[in-house]
């Protein structure tokens, strides 16, 4: 990943008065993309997401990434490909925070195993699929590229 993309990404981050960093990826095999079903009994519960996660304290942008990816889906990522661009919300905490979305590729995409979601798709992001204005936007921007 650009170093520095991360630093201006980061510093606009700061520069807004942004709380939380979090990574999101769109994870893509065969013209598909990987959506994670949260929790019903956690925050947005049922909701259709990217594997996502905060950033923890001196972590950079695509270590997180990676981390999350696998904890999440136990994918290992092989590649950080396109910036998709971020969006702002609000956690559970109420904190500012700022979700900074990348195209990455992973090693046998037939593996997911779920460890903090319900449920996994794969979806042709050209569906629409059931998930927030915010993440339609990224698929929107992924599918552009």
């Amino acid at each position: 990943m650009d170093a520095e993309l991360v630093e201006r990404l980061t510093t606009e981050a700061a520069n807004d008065g942004i709380q939380q960093l979090v990574v999101g990826a769109v994870v893509h095999h065969e013209g598909k993309v990987l959506l994670l079903q949260r929790p019903e009994d956690d925050f947005m519960g049922g909701i259709w997401e990217l594997p996502s996660g905060k950033v923890e304290a001196g972590e950079s942008l695509d270590q997180a990434l990676i981390r999350e990816v696998a904890e999440e889906t136990a994918l290992d990522v092989t590649a950080l490909r396109t910036y998709l661009g971020s969006f702002d919300y609000r956690s559970g905490s109420g904190r500012a925070s700022r979700q900074f979305n990348f195209a990455v590729d992973v090693k046998n995409p037939d593996s997911v195993q779920l460890q903090e979601h319900d449920a996994y798709t794969w979806t042709e992001p050209k569906d629409e699929p059931p998930v927030t204005d915010a993440v339609q936007q990224v698929l929107a921007t992924y599918r552009a590229v």
